[in-house]
């Protein structure tokens, strides 16, 4: 299987027609439908339904093509690191939880491209889980992960700085009119978490019971979409602070007490040998960090 052919298929996907995935390649129409042919029967699976000149995904073929998609963008990165001068130049990818404790990342980066000002990151904002599934295959250089994390295959850096627990609620809400919410009030109220692994057993500790009284209504991975389900009056999202900007919004974040808080983490894949971009960011926040944050 040859990346000139995946980019064939990436082509078609995208225009699910093989005249415009041509016309896109500069290549002729009978040779993509060859290749096409060719790796269906190389793979054993039909990957499109055909119907005239237009085409549908299979549901291989919707797997094959999420596979393509990151196999393509890997081999992209790693040509993008090896075609570098004699100044560090390349990419770095970072898988992001949403947490106020990038500013950290944020200001390293911005140092880095001081430095080297051919460096490019790309930023992915997702959670935990999936953070480490593309650590793992190499998709991801860094992840960014809110506590608790499992880092047992990770090498990690703490970042400075602590979100706090809380709930994000609408203003007009009976709960929203206290300075703080009790772990009792969430009885019977419905709760939008987190989806990430380890939220749930997090707050089951928190209430000392393995059944806590409350009823979770939906699960999220980015706060954002989870503010529009609170908006639309779904429930009340258990989040940490400052991700969501409450100013002039119909929403309102009311801390837990007593105070719970969570850090977050710099995570790396322990097998996986870092591009010169990515070696160099990590030089950049070991040096505006303390060295004691670093844990290997």
């Amino acid at each position: 299987m040859e990346l000139r052919v995946l980019r064939y298929f990436q082509a078609v996907v995208t225009e699910l027609n093989i005249s415009r995935a041509a016309e896109r390649l500069h290549v002729s129409q009978p040779t993509i439908s060859r290749q096409l042919k060719d790796l269906e029967e190389e793979l054993g699976v039909a990957l499109f339904t055909r119907n005239g000149r237009n085409i549908q995904l299979t549901s291989n073929g919707e797997y094959f093509a999420n596979q393509a998609n990151q196999i393509l963008a890997l081999a992209d990165k790693t040509v993008d690191n090896l075609h570098r001068e004699q100044e560090v130049t390349g990419s770095f990818v970072i898988g992001c939880a949403e947490s106020r404790s990038f500013l950290t990342l944020a200001q390293a980066v911005q140092k880095l491209q001081t430095r080297f000002p051919k460096i490019k990151v790309n930023l992915i904002s997702t959670n935990a889980d999936e953070i480490r599934t593309h650590l793992k295959s190499g998709n991801f250089d860094f992840g960014v992960v809110m506590e608790p994390a499992d880092k047992g295959e990770f090498n990690f850096m703490h970042l400075p700085g602590e979100s706090r627990w809380g709930l994000l609620m609408p203003r007009n809400a009976p709960l929203a009119q206290n300075d703080h919410v009790q772990l009792s009030d969430l009885q019977g109220q419905k709760i939008i978490v987190s989806r990430q692994r380890g939220v749930l057993d997090l707050l089951k500790e928190w209430y000392g019971e393995s059944t806590p009284q409350f009823d979770v209504v939906a699960t999220y991975n980015l706060l954002y979409n989870a503010s529009l389900l609170v908006t639309a009056g779904v429930g009340y999202a258990l989040c940490v602070d400052g991700i969501i900007n409450t100013n002039q919004s119909d929403l309102i974040f009311v801390p837990l007490t007593p105070r719970r808080t969570t850090g977050t983490s710099l995570v790396w894949y322990k097998g996986q040998r870092l591009s010169p971009a990515a070696d160099a960011f990590l030089k950049q926040l070991t040096t505006d960090l303390k060295p004691s944050n670093s844990t290997e």
